[in-house]
């Protein structure tokens, strides 16, 4: 991928529920930079991700966020809120990395259980079930190689402010 002119983008990624979208607004006022979520996008686009994963599976809806990484990387200045399971594809993820520093914001799973259920799992498809909490431990055990390929920041006990503060302390590093 060509380099952009600007600064490279800054991207969050990581569980539901780790704080990635609120996380991601506050740093982006705090660095001056326009906040881009890439679920967001995609239900502007093509709907409400249910709608999406029940049209199109899963394969589809992750072709479409990659075809939204693509755009995204294209630009620069930018604080970007990916979804979950987002950079755990491989496409997705080495587009977004040749133009931004990628951060994976983690919590415990029984903190990442506390903040899922309070929001509701009706709008997230990969929790359908009987069980949402075991659906959230496997997904986790699933996707942990992939997380880890990324700087962790943990938001588990730690107000908005300090975690905006630490990434934006490690930027500047």
């Amino acid at each position: 991928m060509e380099a952009v002119a600007g600064a490279p983008n800054v991207v969050l990624t990581g569980f539901m529920g780790t704080g990635k979208t609120v996380v991601g607004r506050a740093l982006a006022a705090v660095l001056g930079r326009e906040f881009v979520d890439t679920d967001e996008c995609l239900v502007e686009a093509h709907g409400p991700i249910p709608d999406i994963f029940a049209a199109a599976g899963e394969d589809g809806f992750r072709a479409l966020e990659r075809a939204v990484a693509e755009e995204l990387a294209a630009r620069a200045d930018l604080v970007i809120a990916t979804g979950g399971g987002m950079l755990t594809w491989a496409a997705a993820r080495d587009v977004l990395a040749a133009t931004g520093r990628i951060f994976c914001l983690t919590a415990e799973p029984e903190t990442i259980v506390a903040r899922v259920v309070a929001d509701g799992v009706d709008e997230r498809p990969l929790l359908a079930g009987a069980d949402p909490e075991q659906r959230i431990f496997e997904l986790l055990a699933a996707r942990a190689d992939a997380y880890r390929k990324f700087e962790a920041v943990p938001t588990d006990g730690r107000a908005v402010a300090e975690i905006v503060a630490d990434i934006t302390a490690r930027l500047a590093a």
